[in-house]
């Protein structure tokens, strides 16, 4: 029996030594040593590639293990190791003379160096680390919180290939909640689902706030024994930093529960603190190389950053509303109102900053209430329990009736407060209320663990069952965010002043000068405030700075008629932003009309305002101009392509690109015309211009600031350009619908970028593959009926996969990133061809003529 006087509750997890637990896991071998190279600890597998028994190493030197070569690149790593929390990495180290490669870790621990020894991918590794950068460039684009997380499990995903990826975010008790996932299709889904404290507890939270990422390749591994199990001074390795350290029995009991076999963690971190988890499940054994998991590090690194971001401007949007709310409501001090007198207006106010559902304002003694609020006898009460809580902070609770009983009379009405101090004596508030709001909480089982006796004594066992089990909560209001409570406190300030300005001057002096003194910590606190967000405003809006140029000599006849033109066009459109693909095809047909069919343009229509569009008819007419004479136009064969996109600022870039004309060579001379190409735009509207001469064909970039562009729409077709692909693509062509779209792509960026175009155009379900051999697989198990082909998968291509998708008369496009249609030319010439990059226009046209063909 075991004691009953011996409490086990969380803290008894939380003793479990998970970072001294003396093992590794079996892909990886571990050498530990002093700081005189000395050998104080191995794995005992590590005779696989040293050759001498692990118990004879120990108490040698290290350095008559290590090649030569592997030695300088280890000593110059120890050099710039830099904190104890720091991670070196070396790949395809030379580790013995004559032997394979090997990737390793290396990380102090203690008065020691920990070296981490895994197989090298050899020639199969990738540079899976350049996946990162345009997976995060696509996730910059996410609107909101969610969306970011969503689009941030699906990579992680895309990059790892665990069955499950989920974003799981901690509260403050500890417990966290999945508020984002992606699955492979046949695994459950846990969103939404919260997790108790237990499953994740202090001491692993601790661990994972130092070493970002944890992988657990196989729950069922035997593990590997550190030698010896403890040093001279009786401590064993601390493994904190290790990334092969082997796993607590209780957390590899919880995966099995789990039907888990695999598992990885990719900590997220919020300025310092542990924010949540990314946290990866495969349903079988699966290890991922180092280089994927030192990406996948990466990528939860840059993830951070992004979501921190995103937090810091949702509050800094807070913080501008509450701006707001005090020049609005001091406005209206300006204007004669007193907080009395103007209660229902500043509610009014109040309430688009910080949303509630009653409002009481307590001055002087006098009650004014609006919405869902005690009664004023019931506040009464209330106002001397919030007298106890202090005068210099707002002060919230999502359950007042935990903390104040009699709030159980009235917990229907308001549940949840939010209160405002705004004076000293006597003690003046506003108060904010939300009504009860029943909350269902979804957990993942049933939280409570059991007491369970074992060889490790009392210890709380992993539960056993995950089925959705609900909790429902009474007694609580919505909860009140960390914006809104800051949002409160400056509104605090605010009310503060507003009732010190309008405080009573026949009041003692003492109270009076404790009023002032109020006052001016209010009016410092709020100019420091405005002061902050004016060099943030400052630091995130600012742009270079365009260069100056000389003013415009004598216009010659060409650009006066440009102007005229672009003047025409916009007064066509009663001085309203004009179109600039009609700009680009004035100026085409004006000086390339005889190649016009050679003038491309893609992206949306850029409606210019007013303002810019003359300065901009210049620059294109000198580029149009330029280009026959000289560029891509002057001769028959030459093409343009002007690709025109919006940034994420609204901001317009206009890529002007000439290629398959005569070689191009910088000019000599620096002309007027090439000064109104390179400064007109920098120096009158504030964008930029950038102009290349490479030998294939001119490079020219534009852009211009949001403030000159009204919108982007649709273009209308030219009669030079072939009409766009409309309609819905799956009501002319249901039978390419009906079954799943296989996308074979080896590149993991494009193959998702693939999967939304696809899924834009309407099909249901998308197999990604990136091998012929996957590809076949799948053809054999599943049920396709259209696929989209990359040509070339590195070493192979898709050729097979082709005669495959042929025979069983299964359509198919190819996507090409070279125009190469080699194989294709014989076998299959009636196939469409897309060339990369494409868009959605690209592919909705290549299924047409898949369609028509």
């Amino acid at each position: 029996m075991a004691d009953a006087s011996h409490q086990v509750d969380l803290s008894t997890c939380d003793l479990e030594p998970i970072h001294i637990i003396g093992r590794i896991q079996s892909f990886g071998w571990l050498i530990s040593f002093s700081h005189d190279w000395i050998i104080n600890h191995v794995s005992t597998n590590s005779a696989e590639i040293f050759g001498t028994p692990p118990e004879d190493m120990i108490g040698r030197a290290a350095t008559e293990f290590i090649a030569p070569s592997a030695l300088h690149d280890i000593r110059t790593r120890l050099q710039i190791l830099g904190t104890a929390d720091a991670v070196e990495r070396m790949f395809g180290l030379e580790l013995i003379d004559g032997t394979r490669n090997f990737d390793v870790a290396l990380h102090a621990s203690g008065q020691s160096f920990v070296l981490e020894i895994e197989e090298s991918e050899g020639g199969r590794r990738r540079d899976y680390v350049s996946y990162v950068r345009p997976m995060i460039d696509r996730m910059r684009n996410s609107a909101t919180i969610e969306q970011l997380c969503a689009s941030a499990a699906r990579h992680l995903r895309g990059l790892t290939g665990f069955d499950r990826v989920m974003v799981y975010r901690f509260e403050g008790s500890g417990a966290g909640e999945v508020i984002a996932e992606s699955l492979n299709g046949s695994v459950d889904s846990f969103h939404g689902l919260h997790f108790p404290a237990s499953d994740i507890p202090a001491q692993a939270r601790r661990l994972y706030s130092r070493n970002i990422l944890r992988i657990i390749s196989d729950v069922d591994d035997p593990t590997v024994p550190i030698i010896p199990t403890t040093g001279p001074n009786g401590d064993p390795l601390d493994l904190s930093m290790s990334g092969l350290r082997a796993v607590s029995p209780i957390h590899i009991e919880y995966l099995r529960n789990m039907g888990v076999k695999a598992s990885m963690s990719v900590s997220i971190m919020r300025r310092g603190k542990l924010w949540g988890l990314m946290a990866c499940h495969h349903y079988s054994p699966l290890r991922l190389s180092y280089s994927v998991r030192t990406a996948a590090e990466l990528f939860g690194e840059f993830f951070s950053y992004l979501l921190d971001q995103k937090e810091s401007d949702t509050a800094f949007d807070k913080r501008g509303a509450s701006m707001r709310l005090h020049d609005e409501i001091m406005a209206r001090v300006a204007g004669g109102d007193s907080l009395i007198a103007a209660f229902d207006d500043f509610a009014d106010s109040i309430g688009k900053v910080i949303p509630f559902d009653g409002v009481v304002g307590w001055v002087d003694g006098q009650f004014m209430s609006r919405g869902e609020t005690p009664t004023e006898a019931e506040f009464a009460g209330l106002a001397r329990f919030l007298n106890t809580a202090g005068a210099r902070m707002v002060w919230s609770s999502e359950n007042l009736s935990q903390v104040y009983e009699p709030a159980k009379a009235f917990a229907e009405r308001a549940a949840g407060i939010l209160a405002l101090p705004v004076s000293r004596t006597p003690r003046d508030y506003m108060v904010l209320f939300r009504k009860e709001q029943l909350k269902e909480v979804f957990w993942a089982g049933n939280p409570e663990k059991k007491i369970e006796l074992g060889p490790n004594g009392p210890r709380l066992t992993p539960r056993k069952s995950f089925e959705l089990w609900k909790e429902e909560r009474r007694g609580y209001a919505r909860a009140w965010t960390t914006d809104e409570i800051a949002a409160a406190e400056a509104l605090r300030i605010t009310l503060l002043e507003v009732v010190l300005r309008l405080a009573d001057a026949a009041n003692v002096e003492r109270e009076q000068a404790n009023k002032q003194q109020d006052m001016l910590i209010a009016e410092l606190n709020h100019r420091v405030r405005n002061i902050l967000n004016l060099i943030r405003g400052l630091v995130t809006q600012s742009k270079e700075g365009a260069e100056t140029i000389d003013q415009f000599a004598e216009i010659i006849g060409s650009r006066i008629h440009a102007l005229a033109r672009a003047h025409d066009q916009v007064t066509q459109t009663d001085w309203s932003p004009s179109s600039l693909y009609n700009l680009i095809r004035t100026e085409a047909a004006a000086y390339a009309s005889h190649s016009a069919d050679r003038v491309r343009i893609e992206g949306p229509d850029a409606m210019i305002a007013p303002g810019a569009f003359t300065t901009l008819a210049l620059v294109i007419h000198e580029m149009m101009t330029n280009s026959c004479k000289y560029g891509a136009l002057s001769d028959s064969r030459g093409r343009l392509v002007i690709t025109i996109s919006a940034g994420d600022d609204r901001s317009l870039e206009i890529d002007w690109h000439e290629r398959d004309g005569p070689a191009v060579t910088a000019p000599t001379r620096r002309g007027f015309g090439s000064t109104i190409i390179e400064r007109t735009i920098p120096h009158e509207l504030g964008g930029a211009a950038t102009v290349d001469y490479p030998p294939e064909g001119l490079r020219a970039v534009f852009v211009l600031p949001a403030e000159h562009i009204s919108t982007y729409d649709t273009p209308m077709p030219s009669p030079h350009e072939a009409p766009v692909v409309t309609g819905n693509v799956r009501e002319s062509a249901p039978e390419l619908f009906s079954a799943s779209a296989l996308i074979v792509e080896d590149n993991v960026i494009i193959a998702m970028e693939a999967e939304d175009v696809l899924r834009g155009l309407g099909f249901a379900d998308c197999q990604i593959v990136g091998s012929v051999r996957a590809a076949l697989a799948l053809l054999d198990t599943a049920t396709v009926s259209f696929a989209m082909l990359d040509v070339n998968l590195g070493k192979e291509t898709s050729e097979d996969i082709a005669a495959a998708l042929h025979a069983r008369g299964i359509p198919f496009i190819f996507a090409s990133g070279y125009g190469d249609r080699s194989f294709t030319t014989t076998r299959y010439d009636g196939v469409p061809v897309i060339t990369k990059p494409y868009s959605e226009r690209d592919v909705r046209a290549a299924i047409a003529r898949l369609k028509h063909g």
